[in-house]
């Protein structure tokens, strides 16, 4: 169909339906959502040097089992490092969700609405993908 034919005009597969923005959509809204996002102050900034650290200390955990592995260790011995290894991300994971329920979804419970809704359900993920490992 030609655009100087009169009716509707079905898509194509190849084309995409223009999606007309809602007040609560637009793209303004969008990009201020976004530097909001940015410039917010998360849950563990005051605890980030220490964060930090502690990654670097389980990275070093991590290239220690690459050393044991190329120098050939015994296998217990390296199940033994991947087990601390392990549990030193689970704790600094479960230190990180204590600051985000604290800090953010606190937060959205202060401002109420259907924001607090949301920080919930994502924390509430979270610990599911949390438990699942």
């Amino acid at each position: 169909m030609t655009t100087t034919e009169a009716g509707p005009q079905t898509p194509t597969p190849n084309s995409t339906p223009k999606a007309t923005p809602t007040p609560e959509h637009t793209p303004e809204t969008a990009v201020e959502v976004q530097a909001q996002a940015k410039s917010q102050v998360h849950g563990y900034h005051k605890q980030k040097d220490e964060h930090l650290k502690r990654l670097r200390r389980i990275e070093g955990q991590i290239r220690g089992l690459q050393r044991m592995v190329d120098e050939d260790t015994y296998c217990i011995d390296i199940l033994t490092q991947v087990s601390a290894s392990t549990k030193a991300l689970q704790s600094f994971a479960l230190q990180l969700l204590e600051e985000h329920l604290r800090h953010c979804v606190a937060d959205a419970a202060l401002k109420g609405g259907t924001e607090i809704d949301a920080k919930v359900e994502e924390a509430t993920k979270a610990i599911a993908r949390l438990l699942r490992t």
